[in-house]
């Protein structure tokens, strides 16, 4: 990514000094990709430092953690007030607010920026999200939306997210929001493999079909090329490749810093889950022996419809995950005083990023009719589009479930659904259940803020705990 983005900004008339810590590496980009650009390298951080115009602009892209720290250390002696220190790497929001801070206060400004669409993106035109201290926002806007990807009529996909670890933050949500999109695509897969008896090519070209639709993305589009890949034996690939799915942590991330902020954004955590479930590789196999589900039996309903199905629950069900993500980025922005704009951050993720599809410029639209939007689902587009699906996401978690086919991302979708419409919920029981054995107290719903103890059981006495949230 690192070399493409060198790349991506000699092609936009930017003069860039490559460095890495394995010297050879710089003469090796310098002689074969970076050949007859106007790239430079350096050998040292010394000497690449000694090659930037002030304010230095200096972007990191190295493994979140440590190295990014150890890397602003070997740094800071070498640069003046002023200077810019970019980490464009998927740091956790924490530390980059840690350094945004530390930074500051040596003079040093500090940017922290998710940078998504793979190597391909770095090289084309990625998605940037930018945050930390404001002040290096303008000697970066130029080069930052002159390298990022466009949409609509020339739009750069990237904008001044907020400050110290807002750009982090919503790379970070992005991340989930993918991991529950590829989670999605998997469980229409497999219901379309299982339940449908479809082989490789014939869905292949449903997810082709899918992607003229309002599906249309970058990851429909991949999975339909996936699908009819063949290996070099003549054979599809997809079936030889070991079910196990690896992770980097993002979306461990989003689903912890939901709980954290008591948010329920149960779909990304789903897909992690999902993922955690697959790699017990071994236990499964062994338990498919052990344990048993529904008998097996051949689709008699009407496939074509059935597949229509399946493609309006992953509309639906991609809804709730947008819905879920656009409520957690607004509660950060309570927790920690951001002004995020909402439909930016859609424009943002329009183009160049891994998440990109039609579906995000519907979301823009949603905030620009109503910035104060509280939830996506109050839109009376996606209101609409929900509704529009409702019997067709009913009817294939009745049939999958049925067939035993997991679908954890589908049914906690409409699960959320169904709990985010109804007036009244069963937690009046657990505020009981709760103050029965823990005198945790419950309010009534004619007297809400006032907190009641009620002596249940006529043993307990009338001595209440003190009423919080952990």
């Amino acid at each position: 990514m690192g070399q493409n983005l060198v790349l991506n900004m000699d092609d936009h008339g930017f003069v860039v000094c490559a460095f890495n810590r394995t010297v050879s590496k710089v003469d090796d980009f310098l002689a074969k990709e970076a050949k007859g650009t106007k790239v430079v390298g350096a050998h040292s951080l010394e000497e690449m430092v000694s090659k930037l115009k002030k304010p230095r602009r200096i972007i990191l892209l190295v493994k979140a953690g440590q190295a990014v720290d150890d890397f602003i250390v070997k740094l800071v002696p070498l640069l003046e007030a002023g200077d810019i220190i970019i980490d464009g790497g998927n740091s956790e929001y924490r530390d980059t607010t840690r350094r945004c801070r530390d930074l500051k206060a040596k003079g040093i400004l500090f940017v922290g920026s998710g940078v998504s669409g793979g190597e391909e993106g770095a090289r084309y035109g990625p998605s940037l999200m930018p945050g930390g201290n404001k002040e290096a926002w303008p000697h970066i806007k130029t080069i930052f939306q002159g390298i990022a990807a466009k949409v609509g009529t020339g739009e750069p996909c990237c904008d001044w997210v907020g400050d110290e670890g807002a750009g982090h933050f919503v790379k970070m949500v992005h991340n989930g929001i993918e991991y529950g999109d590829m989670q999605l695509i998997c469980e229409a897969y497999h219901l379309m493999k299982d339940v449908l008896g479809m082989d490789h090519d014939e869905m292949a070209k449903a997810f082709e079909e899918w992607n003229k639709t309002e599906l249309d993305s970058f990851l429909i589009e991949i999975t339909a090329n996936i699908l009819k890949f063949h290996d070099t034996d003549g054979k599809h690939l997809l079936p030889k490749i070991r079910d196990s799915a690896g992770q980097k942590g993002t979306g461990k991330w989003t689903a912890i810093s939901a709980l954290e902020y008591g948010v329920p954004v149960t779909l990304i955590g789903e897909a992690v889950f999902a993922r955690c479930l697959s790699s017990l590789k071994d236990e499964r196999i062994l338990a498919s022996k052990k344990l048993t589900g529904p008998q097996k039996s051949k689709f008699e309903g009407d496939k074509k419809a059935f597949l229509e199905d399946i493609r309006k629950a992953l509309y639906a069900s991609k809804i709730i995950s947008y819905t879920q993500g656009f409520m957690l980025l607004r509660q950060a922005a309570t927790e920690f005083g951001w002004t995020l704009n909402y439909g930016g951050i859609a424009l943002m993720w329009r183009g160049g990023c891994i998440i990109r599809s039609v579906f995000l410029g519907k979301i823009k639209d949603a905030f620009d009719r109503n910035p104060k939007l509280q939830n996506l689902l109050l839109d009376e587009f996606f209101k609409g589009a929900v509704e529009n699906c409702q019997a067709a996401w009913r009817r294939v978690i009745s049939t999958g479930v049925q067939t035993g086919i997991p679908m954890p991302c589908f049914t906690t979708a409409l699960s959320f659904y169904d709990g985010y419409r109804h007036e009244m919920l069963p937690a009046n029981l657990i505020q009981a259940q709760r103050d029965y054995f823990g005198a945790h107290t419950y309010e009534l719903l004619t007297k809400p803020g006032q907190f009641i103890h009620t002596n249940w059981t006529g043993h307990g006495g009338n001595v209440s705990s003190s009423s919080y949230n952990a």
